[in-house]
C-alpha cells in the first residue's frame, strides 16, 4: 500500500488536495489513476485509506472513506548528532527515522568541520522514511546548535546517553537502566574535545557508555546506539515487558 504524509487534518469524508511532487510519484512512478487507493498519515488523527478522484498533470485530490489505524507514537527518544559530511548525515537521518527517533538534534562541537546544513533536504529524507517503514510521525529534525548552549538549556528529566569512545564507560546495554524520555549523543569524526568529555561526564543527566573495543564512524555509532537503547528500553519488547 502507498503511504503518504500529509499537513491536513484527516476525518472521515475530508477531500485532500495533493501538490504536484505527490501527483507526480502517484500518477507517474506508482502508475495511480483516479480509483487508486493511498493510505495517508500526518503526525496527529492516526492513519486514513483514500480513493483519488481527480488525477491531473500538477495536481490530485484523494477523498478519506476510513480509518486504518488510530495515532501512536514510539518511544520518547532523540538523536544527537554533531555534523559530519553530507552524505553520512543523510544516512544517519534516515536510518535514525526507521529506528524510531522523535526528535534528531544537529549539534556543532570543538571539532565539527561544518556548521550548517540543508535542514529542508534532511527534513524530506526523514518523511520519506517514514512513509517506507510504517511510522505513524515523522521526526522533527532540529536546526543546529552549538553543543554546550544544548547543555545550557537541557531538560534535567531526559537522561542523555553519551557515547564516549574516549575513556572508560560501561557497555552501553548495561549502562541503559529505567525507561523513559532519553537521548543519545553522537560525536563528530574528530571525536569530542577534553572540555566537551569532562563537561558531559560531571553532568547529572548524562550516562557515559561504550560501543565496544572499537572506534565507529558516526554513522555507524548512531545506529548501534539507536538499536542498543530499543532492545534495551524502546519498543522493541513484547507485549510492552524490555527483555
Amino acid at each position: 500500500m502507498i503511504r503518504l504524509f500529509v499537513p491536513d487534518a484527516l476525518s472521515m469524508g475530508a477531500r485532500l488536495a495533493l501538490g504536484a511532487d505527490q501527483t507526480r510519484y502517484l500518477a507517474t512512478v506508482m502508475r495511480r489513476g483516479v480509483g487508486g487507493a493511498v493510505q495517508v498519515f500526518n503526525g496527529r488523527d492516526g492513519e486514513w485509506r483514500g480513493v483519488l478522484v481527480e488525477v491531473g498533470k500538477r495536481a490530485s485530490v484523494l477523498a478519506l472513506d476510513g480509518l486504518v489505524r488510530e495515532q501512536t507514537l514510539g518511544p520518547d527518544l532523540d538523536l544527537l548528532i554533531a555534523l559530519v559530511k553530507r552524505g553520512r548525515l543523510e544516512t544517519i537521518v534516515e536510518k535514525a527515522t526507521e529506528l524510531g527517533a522523535r526528535r534528531i538534534r544537529l549539534v556543532v562541537t570543538r571539532h565539527t568541520n561544518a556548521d550548517h546544513t540543508n535542514i529542508a533536504r534532511l527534513q524530506a529524507i526523514a518523511i520519506e522514511a517514514a512513509e517506507q517503514t510504517g511510522r505513524l510521525d515523522v521526526p522533527e529534525v532540529v536546526a543546529v546548535e552549538a553543543l554546550d548552549r544544548q547543555l545550557d538549556a537541557w531538560d534535567t528529566s531526559r537522561r542523555l546517553i553519551f557515547c564516549d569512545e574516549g575513556g572508560e564507560a560501561r557497555p552501553m546495554l548495561q549502562a541503559l537502566g529505567a525507561r523513559g524520555p532519553g537521548a543519545v549523543l553522537i560525536g563528530p569524526e574528530g571525536g569530542f574535545s577534553a572540555e566537551e568529555r569532562e563537561r558531559l561526564r560531571a553532568a547529572p543527566f548524562v550516562t557515559p557508555v561504550s560501543l565496544g573495543p572499537r572506534i565507529l564512524r558516526a554513522d555507524t555509532a548512531a545506529i548501534a546506539a539507536l538499536t542498543l537503547w530499543q532492545a534495551g528500553s524502546g519498543d522493541w519488547s513484547v507485549d510492552g515487558v524490555t527483555p
